[in-house]
């Protein structure tokens, strides 16, 4: 098993210091899934939602989120990130949701994949949360990571 990085020799939380890793261009993907009624996803894939385009609202509260990781995570460093990309794709009664990051740097952006994603997810929710509240929110995982020292990680 690994180290954990962040706790130092007594345990405490620490940010680690990255100051002697090397600059890679270093990339994340993460996925979830927002379940809904039929009623729901055609009322967001016609464009009628009372609160606007759902999918395009959704997609850069998403893009804001990534770059806002570091104020939400306690640990995680600010990154001059290079690229996001939020996608949906409709599937019977859900949306899938899939945010990339990208950056030249010293550290990954696991966490702002999966920020991205899980922001991107809730703002779904929110847009139509007045016509179905039993919206679930689903599946949040990393799908795939590269670059640094760990290399390509993919989920099964």
């Amino acid at each position: 098993m690994s180290k954990l990085t962040h706790l130092d020799a007594l345990g405490n939380a620490h940010m680690v210091d990255v100051s002697a890793k090397d600059i890679t261009t270093r990339s994340a993907t993460a996925r979830a899934r927002v379940l809904m009624l039929p009623e729901t996803l055609a009322l967001i894939t016609s464009g009628t939602a009372k609160k606007g385009d759902v999918l395009a609202t959704a997609r850069l509260a998403g893009i804001m989120a990534a770059k806002k990781t570091s104020d939400l995570i306690p640990l995680c460093h600010p990154l001059m990130i290079s690229k996001v990309s939020v996608e949906f794709t409709i599937i019977n009664a859900a949306i899938d949701v899939e945010a990339t990051v990208k950056v030249e740097g010293k550290t990954g952006v696991e966490m702002e994949a999966l920020t991205a994603c899980a922001v991107a997810c809730l703002t779904l929710y929110d847009m139509v949360k007045a016509v179905d509240r039993g919206m679930k929110i689903t599946d949040l995982r990393l799908v795939e990571k590269s670059g640094g020292k760990s290399g390509l990680f993919k989920a099964d």
